[in-house]
């Protein structure tokens, strides 16, 4: 079995199949952070979340098509990830980020399978529809609130990453200093938008209002709301695109 996957992991079409993965997610960022560039200079109606940046492929020419490339590059982003769990002989912080990306992987992976057959809805109304569900019980409060700072722990990681640089790990070969840019202003631009969203689930469950609750399309609304906003908003889609641009090239130097 170990001799199996190895043979893979070495595969000329593993390697391939990693890059097309990497690619199609750097586009699901640069159409996040066109959707939050229209929100913060104009009433934008499209959710400003992986899901409405699905929909705004599907809505582009042959977007079913491009759909479906982009869902199945997430899926072997997912068998990247837990070979890498898996064999990869990493340390349980390592571990314990393999485990996670491959979830994210996974999750937006089926939003596209989801929005490819037309059955992709609202993903801010999903998350405080469990928010409510949660918060029916007594308990679910406080496991509302675990959410909550789970996430804002995450954001702060995804800070530390971009202040370290220490996403460079991911990185193989000889990358410039344009990407180790991208790559700084990416992760900290989705680090504070994770902590709004973490900050979010918190409101909800203090206030016992799940519609406070919501993901990142809740979180870049709420920014616009504060203080010029408008210009907050347009650094953190600036942010996003960023990182978008650095996964292009992470596709290229991804550590196998």
């Amino acid at each position: 079995m170990r001799n199996t996957a190895q043979e893979v992991r070495q595969s000329r079409w593993y390697g391939v199949a990693i890059t097309v993965g990497l690619i199609a997610y750097g586009v699901v960022h640069l159409l996040i952070a066109w959707i939050a560039a229209q929100l913060a200079w104009g009433h934008s109606s499209k959710e400003a979340s992986q899901q409405g940046a699905l929909q705004e492929l599907a809505s582009q020419p042959f977007g079913g098509v491009l759909l479906w490339i982009v869902a199945i590059g997430l899926f072997v982003l997912v068998t990247w990830r837990i070979l890498q769990l898996v064999y990869g002989h990493l340390d349980l912080e390592k571990k314990l980020s393999a485990g996670g990306r491959a979830v994210v992987y996974f999750v937006l992976g089926v939003s596209a399978v989801k929005v490819a057959i037309g059955s992709g809805g609202s993903s801010t109304s999903q998350q405080q529809s469990l928010t409510a569900r949660l918060m029916a019980h007594g308990p679910g409060r406080v496991l509302v609130v675990v959410i909550g700072l789970a996430i804002i722990a995450i954001g702060v990681r995804e800070i530390h990453k971009a202040v370290t640089k220490k996403f460079t790990e991911d990185l193989v070969g000889g990358v410039s200093e344009t990407t180790i840019l991208l790559g700084r202003i990416g992760y900290a631009a989705k680090g504070v938008a994770l902590i709004v969203v973490g900050g979010l689930f918190g409101w909800a469950a203090i206030a016992y209002d799940p519609k406070k609750a919501g993901g990142l399309d809740t979180a870049l609304r709420t920014v616009k709301e504060q203080p010029f906003g408008s210009v907050l908003l347009t650094v953190l889609a600036l942010g996003f695109a960023a990182f978008g641009l650095y996964a292009f090239s992470w596709s290229r130097n991804a550590r196998k």
